[in-house]
């Protein structure tokens, strides 16, 4: 909890802060990176560092936590703590990286605000930042705990046992761990990092949702290869889709993610878009292990058919289930497409049954109106859950 006198600061200086946030997020990893450029080379996406988003992620999270902090003391925004630190945890950060990020964060803070940062005041925002640090560090600790890891212990060799294009953008990875030992549990909905090392010596990471179910013997990541349209294509996808064939070894974090089925005794609606689907077939897939026999709504939309990675496992795993329906939306349709089902994702004709649990992959507009298509149908706000690939703008936004 922020101390009164802290408070009473920040609840002063939140609106000057919150103007300059982006600067100040901009500021601080030229900074960081200036500093240590090993973390921009082997820690931080390169990308999204490139396009921004990462730093809009990070100004915003630190604005909606001092927000709450002020507005609704004695809480704190535990979905986006812990969204961050499973992200954080898959990546290998450290606690000794918070010390760095707050040496030039607030030296960035600094020389934005000028003289408007009193000793009070960087006093105040000093308390919001090691509030926050904590928090994370604390949930940090605990999964890298359930993982049986520690600090900085993240990457593990896994060999590539087989290959499957499912597009001609999509191809999925089935993996085993290199040293022959089981490999380790995951939740369905659940992601790694992998790590691979490029050719300018970079060792970049990326996180990729397993989309095999938790009791198949190989675990599988499928991948959408990321092509520019007038930025540069993804460093990561583009490598393993060009490089990457059975028998090469990966390294390979231990499961971590938020998104899990946690409410098997409520209906269930599984929506998805493009590659999002991932998730969604490893729940499938454990629903179908499982034998469970409640009420399951599928609803995936996708440029075309062509396009739609993992379809057939998508009809395949719906089809199992006694209570399950699949709805496809598709922008460019097969001749005889129902025209209800064509464009994108609108629930329309789509039933939603009293007291369902959502889950939700896919781009943000997708998800957005989703959501609001679900609250309009009288879901619970706390019962719809999602999967951002990349940074989280719609949390840090909200």
């Amino acid at each position: 909890m922020l101390s009164d006198r802290s408070t009473a600061t920040v609840r002063a200086t939140l609106p000057t802060v919150g103007a300059a946030i982006g600067d100040i997020a901009d500021l601080f990893y030229e900074k960081l990176f200036a500093a240590h450029p090993e973390l921009l080379r082997d820690l931080f996406n390169r990308g999204n560092q490139a396009s921004g988003d990462q730093r809009r992620a990070l100004a915003g999270s630190i604005a909606a936590f001092a927000t709450q902090l002020v507005e609704r003391p004695g809480t704190r925004p535990d979905v986006m703590l812990n969204r961050i630190a499973h992200k954080h945890a898959s990546l290998g950060v450290t606690p000794a990286q918070y010390e760095v990020v707050h040496t030039h964060l607030f030296a960035a803070i600094a020389d934005v605000l000028g003289d408007a940062v009193t000793p009070e005041v960087a006093a105040a925002w000093d308390e919001v930042y090691w509030l926050m640090a904590g928090a994370l560090t604390a949930v940090e600790e605990r999964l890298r705990a359930q993982q049986g890891v520690l600090a900085g212990d993240v990457w593990h060799s896994w060999e590539v046992a087989a290959r499957t294009e499912e597009t001609e953008d999509v191809a999925t990875f089935r993996l085993r761990p290199a040293d022959g030992t089981p490999p380790p549990a995951f939740r369905p909905g659940q992601y790694v990092s992998v790590q691979v090392e490029l050719p300018d010596g970079a060792r970049q990471i990326r996180q990729y949702s397993l989309s095999s179910a938790p009791g198949s013997p190989l675990r599988s990541i499928t991948v959408k290869r990321v092509r520019g349209q007038g930025a540069p294509d993804g460093e990561v996808s583009r490598h393993l889709h060009e490089h990457t064939r059975p028998g090469d070894l990966l390294r390979v974090s231990a499961p971590y993610g938020d998104l899990v089925l946690d409410r098997l005794d409520a209906p269930l609606l599984l929506a998805s878009a493009g590659i999002g689907c991932t998730p969604m077939l490893s729940m499938l897939g454990h629903l179908a292990e499982q034998g469970h026999r409640g009420p399951v709504t599928v609803v995936h939309g996708d440029r075309s058919p062509a396009d739609h990675a993992l379809r057939a496992d998508h009809v395949r795993l719906t089809g199992e289930l006694p209570d399950a329906e699949a709805h496809f939306w598709y922008e460019t349709p097969p001749a005889g497409h129902p025209a209800n089902r064509t464009g994108l994702v609108d629930l329309d004709g789509v039933t939603v049954l009293p007291g369902a649990h959502a889950y939700l992959c896919g781009p943000l507009p997708f998800m957005r109106a989703v959501r609001a298509r679900l609250l309009d149908a009288g879901v619970r706000p706390a019962d719809i859950h999602y999967e951002v690939f990349g940074p989280d703008l719609w949390l840090a936004a909200s």
